[in-house]
């Protein structure tokens, strides 16, 4: 067996400029196309799933109505639970390949806890609650899109509540209605539908779940992570563990099952798509990108010195391991931006290595880009960052 090909930090931010849709020569004509090469965007705050779509297509002018038509009209795009038990959008084609990989397991443990915290406070049992499941899920076909309260209104036990966790410091009053439709949400049998609001709203409706094969969990699993490798590719075992959230032995079974290549990283050992292991042509020409809070580029890897200066990310990331709104210059982070109260968009940079007058004006006019499509929408993080907060009050 030959030597493990060596892919340095360059080679990398090349692969990562083509495939990840940032360069000018590889952006993208549709929100399809970029959620397809993406494999996920993460959906946890609504207004990510615009912005990062709008950074990667050739022409952003119609980001919110493409995106719009994707997620709502076409359904050739949608919200749910996937890997670490997060909500991203995924093409409707994955929505299988996503429920039996990472889904499952997840649902049967929320499903158990839902049982026991209402059993721990006296409420119905397990019969009463896939009752009540089967008559929400009924009434949620007949509207086609609803609310949690416009459920209630067909199904009234959707308003039962119960204490959580009583005699705790955190004990609380916990309506049916928003754990059962939570754990429907990771079971894959309802998904999230149109917002109450503007696309940045996080108050939505529910959406009866389209309709997929039922896979075999450890194909799926091989599926998602050849998909992810082709995109994402060279990644080590810690980042393909952390972004799946899968044990370290389904990882090693998957990398196994694609037959996925080991190549030599700064980091240690990596894996790329069999057949991937060859030098990837570079943009071209340097590039840059304003990219949102918890954008798909930002947070896809664990090990990530080879695209964010370790110094950077105090101000950059929240406590909890969430990313701001990032510059980028040519394949690395190199500072933030926000928005202000009256709409301007402004950024800093952290890290100016490298980062001269063609860079500066290449930032600028991608900032230039960016409020031209956004107009007068306000846009603030879910997860506010240091960076963000300071831009942001000026």
């Amino acid at each position: 067996m030959g030597a493990q090909r060596y892919i340095g930090a360059d080679e990398r931010r090349a692969r990562l400029a083509l495939r990840q849709r940032l360069a000018g020569r590889a952006r993208a004509g549709t929100p399809e196309e970029v959620a397809g090469a993406l494999v996920a965007l993460h959906g946890t705050d609504p207004a990510t799933v615009y912005l990062a779509v709008g950074a990667r297509l050739a022409d952003p002018a119609r980001t919110v109505e493409e995106t719009g038509r994707a997620l709502y009209e076409d359904r050739s795009l949608v919200r749910m639970h996937g890997m670490r038990h997060t909500v991203f959008v995924f093409p409707t084609a994955l929505t299988a390949v996503v429920h039996a990989s990472t889904g499952l397991a997840v649902a049967a443990r929320e499903r158990a806890a839902l049982l026991t915290h209402m059993a721990a406070a006296g409420a119905p049992d397990a019969a009463w609650l896939k009752e009540v499941e089967e008559s929400a899920l009924a009434a949620l076909a007949r509207r086609g899109q609803a609310t949690a309260t416009e459920l209630a209104q067909d199904e009234p036990r959707l308003r039962e509540q119960f204490v959580y966790a009583p005699g705790k410091s955190y004990e609380g009053m916990h309506t049916v209605s928003s754990r059962l439709l939570r754990v429907l949400g990771v079971e894959g049998k309802v998904v999230r539908g149109r917002p109450l609001g503007s696309w940045t709203s996080s108050r939505f409706r529910w959406a009866v779940a389209p309709a997929h094969a039922e896979l075999d969990p450890a194909e799926a699993q091989a599926e998602l992570l050849r998909r992810w490798l082709a995109a994402c590719g060279p990644a080590t075992e810690a980042d393909l563990k952390w972004w799946t959230g899968w044990r370290v032995t389904e990882v090693r079974r998957a990398l196994s099952a694609i037959g996925a290549e080991p190549v030599a990283l700064d980091e240690g050992t990596g894996y790329v798509a069999g057949g991937d292991a060859g030098p990837v042509p570079g943009p071209g020409e340097p590039w840059a990108a304003l990219l949102p809070a918890l954008d798909p580029t930002a947070m896809g890897w664990q090990q990530r010195d080879w695209y964010l200066a370790p110094e950077l990310r105090p101000r950059l990331f929240d406590g909890s391991g969430n990313v701001g709104p990032t510059v980028w210059w040519d394949g690395r982070v190199v500072g933030g931006w926000a928005q202000r109260p009256d709409g301007e968009l402004v950024w800093r940079i952290l890290d100016e290595e490298g980062v001269g007058r063609e860079a500066l004006a290449a930032i600028e006019s991608e900032a230039e880009r960016l409020s031209g499509w956004v107009g007068t929408t306000r846009i603030t993080p879910r997860f506010r960052t240091p960076l963000e907060k300071e831009l942001a009050t000026g």
